[in-house]
């Protein structure tokens, strides 16, 4: 059975030691082989917009965006339809690579077999 690791960042700015957890998690599993699909909400969403993981600060953190280089150069990274919505976030407003989907592709992600969601 193989093994994947489906991660929900539901905070930015707004509590930085969460946020910095499921970006932490998400890239320790991408270097460790794992299948990776991190999921940006909420606040999180921001930092899919080219520069805005650079400022983001947390003490004795690596830093965001480099843990947002590594996710996405292994695993896939998401920005929910609404919160992208509510931010006025469009596709071309993202990194390339990051997609914008809904509920229903969060759905089939966290049900596949061995499939195991984490929410931070």
């Amino acid at each position: 059975m193989d093994r994947s690791l489906v991660i929900k960042a539901t905070a930015g700015d707004d509590a930085p030691e969460r946020c910095n957890q499921a970006f932490t998690v998400a890239a320790a599993a991408v270097a460790s082989g794992v299948e990776v699909s991190l999921w940006l909400t909420g606040e999180s969403a921001w930092y899919a917009v080219p520069g805005r993981a650079r400022e983001f600060s947390l003490p004795h953190a690596a830093p965001l965006d480099e843990l947002l280089e590594g996710v996405l150069a292994g695993g896939r990274i998401t920005v929910c339809t609404q919160c992208a919505a509510r931010r006025g976030l469009a596709q071309d407003d993202l990194i390339e690579g990051i997609r914008i989907a809904g509920a229903p592709a969060f759905v089939e992600e966290t049900l596949r077999e061995g499939a195991q969601a984490l929410v931070y």
